[in-house]
């Protein structure tokens, strides 16, 4: 199933229970596969036109009379055309709006790069009361979600529209908004990740186990709080750390990842976006022009792990 699938499926269940669950979007529900909810909660959707800072600046009045407000649009204008907005009428305020930002970094594909937001956590990561999410599946996304909605604080989630394979038990899975998860264990090396490439971790690390190289897999499914402890954790076991970033390597993941580990003498690589704008392209195309495919993960892991 896709991810905007269950994502407009977990704001029906939270519209149904709750009557202050609202959802605006800046003329893209179709995108998001929320259309239908417009039918059927017709006092708690909201078409805000292509005018994202507005819709940002309606939710955070929403939210002053009790409304839980979650907004949506392609992750450049849910971030960086709104930042302001966010800053002050929502994270300065300390107001109740989830915003969702769809198709971060290289997933924007044929939407080339004024759509391709490379930056986004950089941009929200900076600025306080705001926490940061990217699920990794659908199984990730409904627990987020879940969390989400009962923590009454600005949020920021990160989500791939299409479909992404599933990796974890939603009959087992415990999901703790503030805790990495620790997806495989490993003794010589540490693979932190988020969104969309953690199956490219999963992969890289099973190649390499054929190698004799153990690597530790962590999901960082929130990039703001990180677990400080968990990454440190998961760092001084193995030594050694490669960050796989769909992102800016200045600002993201990677940029969160080097701030803990700064007082740790752990040697720290990275597989991301170098500082550059995106481009018209499908996936593979862009995964091999920005060195974010898994061959690339797999030798940025074999050089990692020589710099122990």
């Amino acid at each position: 199933m896709e991810m905007r699938a269950v994502y407009a499926a977990c704001l029906a269940e939270m519209m149904e229970k709750d009557p202050h669950v609202v959802v605006l979007d800046a003329d893209l529900s179709g995108s998001h596969g929320t259309k239908k909810l417009y039918e059927r909660f017709p006092n708690q959707a909201f078409n805000c036109g292509i005018a994202e800072q507005n819709m940002a600046c309606v939710a955070a009045g929403l939210s002053t009379y009790g409304f839980k407000p979650w907004i949506e649009s392609f992750t450049p204008f849910t971030t960086r055309r709104i930042c302001d907005q966010i800053a002050i009428s929502v994270c300065y305020a300390d107001q109740n709006v989830k915003i969702v930002g769809s198709d971060p970094g290289i997933t924007a594909q044929l939407n080339g790069g004024t759509h391709m937001s490379m930056e986004d956590i950089g941009v929200l990561r900076s600025i306080p009361n705001i926490v940061i999410v990217e699920p990794a599946d659908t199984v990730q996304l409904r627990a987020a979600m879940e969390a989400l909605d009962a923590y009454e604080h600005p949020a920021y989630l990160r989500l791939f529209r299409k479909e992404l394979p599933v990796l974890f038990d939603e009959n087992t899975y415990k999901f703790d908004l503030f805790k990495v998860d620790t997806m495989r264990e490993g003794s010589d090396l540490t693979i932190f990740v988020s969104g969309f490439m953690t199956k490219d971790a999963l992969d890289a690390a099973e190649i390499l186990s054929k190698e004799g190289i153990s690597c530790e897999v962590v999901n960082v499914h929130t990039i703001k709080p990180i677990d400080r402890e968990g990454v440190i954790r998961a760092a001084r076991k193995t030594g050694a750390v490669l960050d796989l970033d769909n992102h800016n390597v200045i600002g993201g993941l990677h940029s969160a990842v080097l701030e803990v580990l700064a007082a740790e003498k752990i040697p720290c690589s990275v597989v991301g976006v170098q500082d550059r704008f995106g481009e018209v392209g499908k996936l593979p195309y862009l995964r091999e022009v920005m060195g974010m495919r898994l061959e690339d993960i797999v030798e940025a892991a074999r050089k990692a792990v020589s710099l122990k």
